[in-house]
């Protein structure tokens, strides 16, 4: 029997048979710090083995040490995050990675991990950074609702943290840092109080900070809310219920890399106030997270850092610095796209023919350039004839060959690109032009069209320069609104969604065609936002909403082209906005002394795609003429301050009046009704208690009112609200009539004209006084006379007047048409049976009563006065 050592920790043993055929697969077995014993000597009788129940005790190389394994690394600190401190610990968890920290914050805590590739990639103009955030079920001590019950693919909302994770990490990296880092995020518990994306960002600047990855500063993301008119950092879940802002900002102890946000129309100096109440919240994080990094932070891999030669940048500027600035002025993007590209080809090319470029691979044998890596001839002594003298021996230089310095054809297109930019910069700053002509305020020429697609409930076509959007408008009841599985733990839907959707021939290329890029989402959630403020309340309009953004031009600006394209599509769809909104993009040049400039950024409005690209700000803003509904900056350079970003705000609202106009002269103009193909949704009260009544046993009667009026669908809630969506007027009304019958509360005295007898007992006859609700009109009270049968009086389908007599406990209806006739008929009648045999003789027969007009009764009176 193999047992643990005595010095091993003491524990119940576990006993378990195990084949002797399985246990030679193994070579050896690691017994407490013994020798190795070969398992093919181990008896071939069952045998069990003594198991550990706390394994973590062992030492990595399988010793029994009886000490605890210590975590000699943990640290433990507290920072400011906001208006309270927040907990960050590493050295316990993932201690393998170049850093791994866990955030606390009340009882949500995240982890998150940043490993560096040992190999740096192949040289590219985009820093290979990859981040991933998760919300882990467990966290909240859920699964997922869906039949995959694990974490499968990427939400929405994580896609966005993602993004937020990764924006304000690019501007602090360092130019040719080709190594790749994986930041991955998980939200390992969560207290539905304090929210994980602020968390999250905050997290992974931590991380960063402590790897070995060459950032130049540390970066902290904090919340902004606006409740009552006071500003609160980091607020609460419960809090932001209540807010009128949501404004989420990252950077830096010295600028601010990265805000986005959405609000109820804020003015822009608000905004400003709020960015500045963020930013001081960063700052004291950040200045934590230095301090933290400065002393338990791994030294960075400054070494992996590989810029391009600076001799390069000579090269490329003398063979194409002529031919390069006249390609940056042509107009269009595809001409000049391909002007650009060609030239690039011919530097290439000619630095090729000359020897500049090389194969980066094969350059590092001698069988690639052996004429290159060929030692040359050490100079040749000279002796005067003669003499011997050490003194007089002369070394006599040899012409060399020129070794031409050698580039890798990766380098020539980073340093191509980048002397391309610095060149359109120039033109910019030095002439006050730019690539299409326009100064550094002016917008590009707009034309807006509405109702191009006849069958669509609205749609519009959104064009601003070479940038163009098809938005479409669809509406639908509740079971088209969206279901959101998130960590809350109720279902959400969403009434209103924006799908935007950039297809590669928006730019003239080849591409793949498949599920939305993080890109699309992000996007397509701010172009959603921005137009979420206008929309009216469900009460008011109670249609779900979807808008399809498809971007079938792109030069700058598209995720603006779809909210301008969107609020025209509502419009035409028949939505009763609140009013409209538009959106504009900004960029920057930071440092114009370079080009000749005074100094001060440059503001430029209405930024196309190389300006955006070659820029250093790319500031999106929408809203109407009175303040902002949605914004989205992100910075490419150190970071900006709060007189840069409120000189770019109010340009921006200057360019938004300016589209507002132009999109006002949209022709054809929106049609502001509903289509004739859009659904018709009608909302109507009923009593709560009566909802059950119209669902029904396992819905069957929801079910029989849909199949008989023809109406889409039935919505019900326990409040008493029904939405009926239907295709056409009658349905709608045939469903209207016949819920309201169903729930009415009739009163003993009512009178109901016209009602149809819908069947025949022998006692009665059974009478729909509303559609769907039927009473009972006993034989006694269907007439004056005495019937025997009500067949002697009426039949199935005949229409009578009927009054309700009485309703029993069980709610079931008493009706009478006897009670409607005249006192003299219904007193006078005789309700029992005609006597039989003799006595009829005697009594004469009973008495008619005969509807007579009034001629006939005049000649009556004639006769019996004769």
């Amino acid at each position: 029997m193999l047992t643990s050592p005595s010095n091993a920790l003491h524990s119940t043993p576990h006993f378990f048979p195990i084949r002797r055929s399985k246990l030679c697969r193994s070579r050896n077995f690691h017994s407490g710090g013994g020798k190795l014993c070969s398992l093919s000597l181990l008896p071939a009788s069952r045998f069990s083995v003594r198991a550990l129940v706390r394994p973590d005790v062992v030492s990595e190389d399988g010793g029994g040490d009886s000490g605890a394994l210590s975590f000699p690394n943990h640290i433990s600190v507290k920072i400011p995050f906001g208006n309270r401190e927040i907990l960050v610990e590493t050295g316990l968890m993932g201690r393998q990675a170049s850093s791994s920290v866990t955030v606390t914050d009340g009882e949500t805590i995240v982890c998150t991990s940043v490993c560096v590739a040992d190999v740096p990639s192949e040289p590219s103009d985009f820093l290979p950074l990859y981040v991933h955030y998760q919300e882990r079920f467990s966290a909240v001590g859920r699964t997922s609702g869906g039949f995959f019950k694990r974490e499968g693919k990427t939400k929405d909302h994580e896609v966005l943290i993602c993004r937020l994770i990764d924006r304000p990490l690019r501007p602090t990296m360092p130019k040719g840092f080709y190594n790749e880092t994986q930041i991955l995020s998980w939200v390992l518990s969560y207290d539905g109080l304090h929210a994980p994306d602020a968390l999250a960002v905050t997290s992974a600047g931590i991380a960063v900070a402590l790897s070995e990855v060459p950032n130049a500063k540390a970066i902290a993301g904090v919340r902004v809310a606006l409740i009552g008119g006071e500003f609160i950092v980091n607020p609460t879940v419960k809090e932001m219920e209540e807010s009128q802002l949501d404004l989420f900002l990252a950077g830096t102890d010295t600028a601010i890399l990265t805000i986005e946000g959405y609000s109820n129309f804020l003015p822009e100096e608000m905004l400003l106030q709020a960015v500045k109440i963020g930013q001081d919240a960063v700052q004291a994080t950040c200045t934590a997270i230095e301090a933290l990094a400065k002393k338990h932070g791994k030294a960075k891999m400054v070494d992996a850092i590989r810029l391009p030669p600076p001799d390069l940048y000579k090269h490329v500027k003398e063979l194409a610095g002529e031919e390069l600035s006249k390609a940056l002025q042509i107009k269009g993007k595809i001409p000049r796209r391909k002007a650009i590209s060609s030239l690039e080809e011919k530097v290439l090319t000619v630095m090729t023919e000359k020897g500049y470029v090389v194969d980066e691979v094969a350059f590092g044998t001698t069988e690639a350039q052996p004429e290159l890596l060929e030692d040359e001839d050490e100079d040749e002594e000279v002796v005067p004839e003669g003499e011997v003298d050490q003194g007089d021996v002369h070394i006599r230089p040899i012409p060399r060959k020129p070794i031409p310095l050698l580039f890798s054809e990766v380098d020539v297109k980073l340093v191509f690109k980048e002397v391309s930019s610095k060149l359109l910069r120039r033109r910019i700053v030095e002439g006050g032009k730019r690539s299409d002509g326009r100064t550094p305020d002016g917008i590009r020429p707009i034309d807006s069209r509405c109702g191009l697609l006849p069958r669509a409930h609205g749609s519009s076509l959104f064009t601003r320069g070479e940038t163009q959007a098809l938005a479409v408008v669809t509406l639908g009841d509740k079971q088209m609104a969206q279901r959101i599985d998130n960590l809350e733990g109720s279902d959400e839907y969403k009434r209103f969604y924006l799908q935007y959707t950039f297809p590669p021939s928006s730019v003239g290329e080849v591409g793949r065609i498949g599920a939305p890029s993080r890109r699309e989402i992000g996007h397509g959630t701010l172009a959603e936002r921005a137009l979420e403020t206008i929309l009216p309340s469900d009460d008011d309009f109670p249609y779900t909403i979807r808008v399809e953004s498809t971007i079938l031009e792109s030069n700058g600006s598209s995720s603006m082209a779809s909210v301008c394209g969107g609020c025209l599509a509502l419009q035409d769809a028949g939505v009763p906005v609140k009013c409209s909104v538009a959106g504009i993009a900004m960029g920057m040049v930071w440092d114009t002394e370079e080009f000749g400039g005074d100094g001060s950024p440059l503001i430029l409005s209405d930024i196309t795609g190389a300006e955006d690209a070659s820029g250093d700000m790319d500031f999106k803003v929408a809203g109407n003429e009175d303040g902002v509904t949605a914004f989205q900056m992100d910075i490419k350079v150190g970071g900006i301050t709060l007189e840069i970003m409120e000189k770019a705000l109010i340009q921006a609202k200057a360019g938004r009046r300016h589209i507002l106009a132009e999109m006002a002269k949209c022709s054809p103009p929106p049609t502001l009704s509903l289509s004739k193909y859009a659904p018709l949704i009608h909302i109507m009260k009923v009593h709560p208690s009566k909802v059950y009544s119209l669902i029904g046993s396992g819905g069957k009667k929801v079910k029989s009112i849909i199949e008989e009026s023809g109406v889409e669908a039935i919505d019900m809630q326990d409040d008493g609200i029904v939405k009926i969506m239907a295709n056409n007027v009658a349905s709608l009304e045939r469903a209207k009539a016949i819920i309201s019958g169903l729930t009415m509360v009739p009163a003993v005295g009512d009178i109901y004209r016209n009602c149809e007898i819908k069947s025949m007992a022998p006692y009665g006859a059974f009478v729909e006084i509303a559609p769907g609700r039927e009473g009972l009109c006993h034989v006694s009270e269907l007439s004056a006379e005495w019937l025997a049968k009500p067949e002697d009086a009426y039949k199935i389908g005949d229409r009578i007047d009927v009054k309700l007599i009485e309703v029993n406990e069980k709610g079931q209806l008493r009706l009478s048409v006897r009670a409607l006739l005249p006192e003299s008929e219904s007193g006078k009648g005789s309700q029992k049976p005609p006597p039989t045999g003799d006595s009829t003789k005697d009594k004469g027969s009973p008495r008619k009563y005969v509807n007579t007009s009034s001629k006939d009764r005049a000649a009556t009176k004639k006769i019996e006065a004769a």
